[in-house]
């Protein structure tokens, strides 16, 4: 009967405490809320200035996603070419695209006889009576060649030996015209691919200041909420409040910051996206894909983006709490 009687007292107990701890939990979210709504300035600057960090580092990521599906969409356009005599025959062309097809590094291959360039080289320039004019004499020749997509334009080293010692290969190939592993377009890819890597150092570096510059900005808001209400901390400091329930209102404002700044931002990036999407894709960019996964994935984009602001906002009051409040 003991026994039970004291296990009823101690649930008891434990209720109470769970009740206690809820009700101050209420209290500390009210008495944020009601800070974050009654420093309208200051509430504004630094929902403003935590908007705009968000907004970088969404437009950083999306701006990564789009130069990256561009460059790998380009690079399976880039086609390398090994330039043949203009005798060979289909027969041999297939042979050789057979062989070029068991290399681990080759993507696809096919063979463009000479008849079938001089009549690509024909409807490319349609329109240029120069060109046309000189396809039509007979010694301008054009050699048959084997077209190559690789997996990584950047690794041509099977590619290079198959041109090297390859037995078929020998008896065909053009003397006059060396492999074409890409040539200019190669120097392109490259280009954006160091355009790609630039973007993405300034986009974090980026990001990075203004996380800092928000925190900072946040860090004095609190630090002046706290000084506004200096006295009213000394007299919950006397009564005996302990620390959660001090600082607990300037985390729930600097969450509600990074919570209302979300929103803002993410519909800002979806809004920007969906504006330019027609305008880039227009310019070859493959725009497609981003704007598809910020559609799809809308709502785990804005929960990321609510998580990114509420820790920089809470790791701002804390380190403010700590500095001004002395608890």
């Amino acid at each position: 009967m003991m026994a039970k009687k004291k296990k009823n007292t101690k649930d008891n107990a434990i209720k109470q405490r769970s009740r206690h701890r809820l009700l101050t939990f209420m209290r500390v979210s009210r008495y944020g809320v009601d800070s974050f709504v009654r420093n309208s300035w200051l509430t504004v600057a630094a929902t403003a200035v935590m908007t705009i960090t968000l907004m970088i580092i969404l437009t950083t990521f999306m701006a990564q996603k789009i130069l990256n599906d561009t460059v790998s969409e380009l690079k399976n356009k880039v086609d390398m070419s090994i330039y043949l005599k203009t005798d060979t025959t289909d027969e041999v062309g297939a042979k050789l695209v057979v062989e070029l097809k068991k290399l681990s590094s080759v993507k696809s291959a096919s063979f463009i006889s000479s008849a079938t360039a001089r009549q690509q080289v024909i409807d490319t320039n349609k329109n240029d009576p120069d060109i046309i004019e000189a396809m039509t004499v007979a010694t301008n020749k054009i050699p048959s060649a084997l077209r190559v997509v690789v997996v990584d334009i950047n690794d041509t080293t099977q590619l290079q030996k198959f041109v090297d010692s390859n037995s078929l290969l020998k008896p065909y190939i053009n003397a006059d015209y060396k492999p074409s592993f890409a040539g200019d377009k190669r120097s392109a890819i490259e280009s954006i691919g160091r355009a790609v890597s630039f973007a993405q150092k300034l986009g974090i570096a980026a990001g990075a200041l203004f996380v800092i510059i928000s925190s900072l900005i946040i860090f004095n808001t609190i630090r002046m909420a706290i000084f506004n209400r200096k006295e009213e901390i000394q007299m919950m400091k006397l009564i005996g409040a302990d620390k959660f329930f001090i600082r607990g209102p300037f985390v729930i404002e600097s969450v509600i910051y990074g919570f209302v700044a979300a929103l803002i931002a993410g519909g800002l990036g979806i809004w920007a996206i969906h504006a330019v999407s027609k305008t880039l894709d227009s310019y070859k960019i493959s725009v497609m894909p981003t704007v598809d996964l910020v559609t799809i994935y809308a709502l785990p984009m804005f929960g990321g983006m609510i998580l990114v602001g509420a820790i920089i906002g809470i790791i701002s009051s804390l380190l403010a709490t700590h500095k001004y409040l002395r608890v």
